[in-house]
C-alpha cells in the first residue's frame, strides 16, 4: 500500500515536472523571439528593456561582487519588470543592429530608474564601460527553472527521510497529524483569527490559513509566527515574490522579531534595507578586516604581471593564505548573522541560495501561497519539518505563459491541492475589515459561499453622506471600440479612459480637493491591461486638475494591486467588441482582486454588452443595479 502511494505521488510530481518543462521551453523560445525579432520599442513598452542607459560607478559590494550602476534615460513613465535577482543582458545598438554582450548579469538592487547590476568579471566591466548606445533587457533566466526542477527531482527521489514523509502527507493519502494542545486566547484577534493561530500551532505536518480579502491574513500569520517562536528557535518565512516577502518581513519587524532578509527588498527604504543580509554583513564588527583582506588580494592579483616568476610564487602563496583567512571570516560572519536571527525570510526560489544550504527549520511559513508554483514551494519545503501555507486561491494565480502547461494544470497550486484533498488542514478567516458591506457582499457570495462578514466599524463606512458605494458607468450605448497596442499587443480603449477620467474628476469635485488632502483620502485606478494603465497614468500625470492630488492616486494593473487597498477604486474594463471577447478577464480571480481593493467606493467603467455574456459579469451587473447604481452613458447630441 505504501509503495502504491509513493508511485501515485511520484506520478503527480512527474506530471508537474513535464508541465514545468513545457513552460520552460515556451519561455525560452519567447525570449529567443524577443531577442531576435522584436524591436527595442516593443520591448520597452512591455517593461522588458531600458534604452538608452548610462553607466555610473563600479565597485565591489559587501558580498565581494563586482557591480555597476545603471540608469535609464528615457521612457521613465513606463512600468518595468526589473527586480532583484533577475537575470539581465547588456546590449549596444550599432546602426539599429543590437549586439548582445556574451555574458549574463543579475540585478542586485533596483529603485525607480536606477539599478545596480552584478558583473561576472573585470573584462565584462571593460566591455560595458567602453561601449556607446547601451541598453539592458531582462534575460531568460534558467536559474529559477533549474532550482524548481531540481527540487521536484529531490522530492520524487526522497526515501526514508522527512521530505519523503511530507510528500505523502501533503499530496498523498497519508493522513496529517495534530498535536493535542490547550487552545490559547488572543483577545486582540477575532474568533476566526484565533482559531487559525491555534490551528497552526497544533499542526505536526501542514496547516492552511485561508485569508479572503481584508480578513487580516497578515495579522493572523504574524501572530502564528510569533507564537511558534515561543516553541522554536528559528523559522523560515517565504513567498513567491520579493514584494510579498518585503511585506511580511516588515510586519514581523514591527512585531519585534529579529528578521534576516536573504536578497534585496523591492520596497527600498532604510527600514527595509536594515534587516537584509547584505547590510547586516557590512555592519558586522569583523567586516572591516574582511574588506581589507579582499582589497589586498585584488591589489596583489593586479600586480602579478609585473613580478618575476619567483616573486609570483611568493605572491600566490600570500594570496592563498589571505583567501583562507577571508573564507574563515566569511563563515564566522555568516554564522553570527544566522544565529542572531529568529526569522529567515526570502523568496521560494531564493531558498535555494548557497547561504541556505546548511540550514534546516522546524517550521516553514509560505505567504501568498496561492500565487506560487508548486515546484517553487518544494524548494523551501526541503528545508523544513512542517509547512504552513497562507493565501487565497480565489485571488491571483501563478503567472503561466504556456497555454498548454496551464491547461495541463501548472497553475493549480500546492495550496489548492492540499485544501482539496485534506480539508481539515484549512482554517478560513471570515471577518473582513476593509470594505463597505455592499462592496463585499457580491464577492463573498460568488467566491466564498457567503461566509464573509463585515466588521461593524467598516460595514457602513463612506466618504460622502448618502453616497452609493458601488456604481457602474455603462458605455454600451456609446459604440466604443477597443484596439490593440502595436508594440505590446495589450488592449487599449482611449475613449473609455477619457470617460473614466471624467467620472473620477466629478467624484473628486464632490468630495473636495482640500478635504482629500486634509484627510488623506486615496484613490486606486485599475485596468487589467498594461497599455490602458499606462495611458491613464499619463493622462493623470499631464492633467493640471490632478496636480496637487497625484500622490493620492495610484494607477496600476490588477497584479500591481494585489495585497493593496484604497478608499476609492476605479476600474476600467477596456473590452468593447461585437463578439463578447474578454480575454483573460474570464479568469474571475482577477476581478475578485480588483473589486475587493475598495474600502468605501467602487466605480466601474465598461461595456456591459461585451462583459455580460459571461455569467459572472451578468450577475455582478444585476447586483449593482439592485444594491448600487448603473448609469448608462449616452452620446452628447450637441
Amino acid at each position: 500500500m505504501s509503495n502504491a502511494r509513493t508511485i501515485s505521488t511520484v506520478a503527480d510530481l512527474q506530471h508537474q515536472t513535464d508541465l514545468l518543462l513545457k513552460e520552460f521551453d515556451y519561455e525560452k523560445e519567447m525570449f529567443r523571439t524577443q531577442t531576435e525579432q522584436e524591436g527595442i520599442l516593443r520591448k520597452i513598452q512591455q517593461g522588458l528593456c531600458w534604452y538608452p542607459i548610462s553607466t555610473g560607478r563600479s565597485y565591489y559590494n559587501s558580498l565581494n561582487q563586482l557591480v555597476i550602476e545603471v540608469e535609464r534615460l528615457t521612457n521613465k513613465d513606463i512600468e518595468h519588470n526589473f527586480e532583484y535577482g533577475r537575470s539581465v543582458a547588456f546590449f549596444s545598438n550599432q546602426g539599429n543592429n543590437l549586439h548582445y554582450f556574451n555574458f549574463q548579469t543579475t540585478i542586485s538592487y533596483v529603485q525607480d530608474d536606477r539599478m545596480v547590476v552584478v558583473l561576472p568579471s573585470d573584462e565584462a566591466l571593460v566591455d560595458v564601460a567602453g561601449s556607446h548606445d547601451l541598453g539592458i533587457q531582462i534575460s531568460f533566466d534558467e536559474t529559477s527553472y533549474k532550482a524548481m526542477l531540481a527540487a521536484l527531482k529531490d522530492v520524487m527521489q526522497a526515501k526514508g527521510n522527512r521530505l519523503a514523509e511530507l510528500r505523502e502527507k501533503l499530496i498523498g493519502n497519508v493522513p496529517e497529524e495534530w498535536l493535542k494542545l490547550f487552545p490559547l486566547r488572543f483577545p486582540w484577534l477575532n474568533a476566526s483569527q484565533e482559531e487559525a493561530v491555534n490551528h497552526v500551532l497544533s499542526a505536526k505536518d501542514v496547516a492552511i490559513v485561508h485569508g479572503p480579502p481584508g480578513t487580516g491574513k497578515t495579522t493572523t500569520l504574524v501572530e502564528a509566527i510569533y507564537e511558534t517562536l515561543h516553541r522554536e528557535n528559528q523559522v523560515l518565512v517565504c513567498a513567491q515574490s520579493n514584494t510579498a516577502v518585503d511585506w511580511i518581513s516588515e510586519k514581523l519587524v514591527d512585531r519585534g522579531m529579529a528578521v534576516l532578509r536573504i536578497g534585496n527588498p523591492t520596497r527600498v527604504n532604510d527600514k527595509m534595507l536594515s534587516f537584509t543580509y547584505e547590510r547586516r554583513f557590512e555592519a558586522h564588527p569583523d567586516y572591516p578586516e574582511l574588506w581589507s583582506i579582499r582589497k589586498s588580494i585584488r591589489e596583489m592579483q593586479g600586480s602579478m604581471r609585473k613580478k618575476s616568476r619567483d616573486e609570483r610564487d611568493t605572491v600566490r602563496n600570500r594570496i592563498s593564505r589571505l583567501k583562507l583567512k577571508a573564507t574563515e571570516l566569511e563563515v564566522q560572519i555568516d554564522q553570527d548573522l544566522f544565529d542572531n536571527a529568529r526569522v529567515i525570510s526570502c523568496t521560494l526560489v531564493g531558498s535555494s541560495n548557497r547561504l541556505m544550504t546548511e540550514h534546516h527549520f522546524d517550521t516553514l511559513f509560505i505567504d501568498e501561497a496561492a500565487q506560487a508554483l508548486e515546484a517553487a514551494c518544494w524548494i523551501a519545503i526541503a528545508h523544513a519539518d512542517r509547512v504552513i501555507l497562507a493565501g487565497d486561491h480565489h485571488q491571483l494565480p501563478p503567472t503561466i505563459k504556456c497555454i498548454e502547461a496551464m491547461r495541463g494544470g501548472l497553475d493549480r497550486t500546492l495550496m489548492e491541492k492540499i485544501a482539496e484533498r485534506k480539508p481539515d488542514t484549512v482554517s478560513q478567516l471570515t471577518i473582513q475589515y476593509r470594505m463597505h458591506e455592499d462592496i463585499m457582499r457580491f464577492p463573498s457570495h460568488w467566491f466564498y459561499h457567503d461566509s464573509l462578514k463585515s466588521a461593524p466599524e467598516v460595514r457602513d463606512r463612506g466618504i460622502l453622506d448618502l453616497d452609493i458605494p458601488i456604481v457602474w458607468y455603462d458605455t454600451s450605448e456609446l459604440d466604443l471600440t477597443e484596439t490593440t497596442k502595436a508594440h505590446s499587443m495589450s488592449h487599449i480603449n482611449d475613449e473609455e479612459a477619457a470617460l473614466m477620467i471624467e467620472q473620477l474628476k466629478m467624484y473628486i469635485e464632490k468630495i473636495g480637493k482640500e478635504r482629500i488632502l486634509d484627510e488623506n483620502i486615496d484613490f486606486g485606478v485599475i485596468s487589467p491591461y498594461r497599455a490602458q494603465m499606462q495611458l491613464i497614468r499619463n493622462m493623470i500625470r499631464h492633467d493640471e486638475f490632478f496636480r496637487k492630488l497625484r500622490k493620492q492616486i495610484t494607477v496600476h494593473t490588477v497584479d500591481g494591486f494585489q495585497g493593496q487597498e484604497r478608499d476609492v477604486i476605479v476600474i476600467s474594463l477596456v473590452r468593447a467588441n461585437d463578439n463578447g471577447s474578454i480575454g483573460f478577464l474570464k479568469d474571475l480571480r482577477r476581478m475578485n482582486v480588483a473589486i475587493t481593493r475598495a474600502r468605501m467606493k467602487l466605480i466601474i467603467v465598461g461595456d456591459s454588452a461585451t462583459m455580460n455574456r459571461e455569467k459572472f459579469y451578468r450577475e455582478f451587473y444585476q447586483y449593482i443595479q439592485e444594491k448600487g447604481a448603473v448609469y448608462m452613458l449616452v452620446k452628447d447630441n450637441k
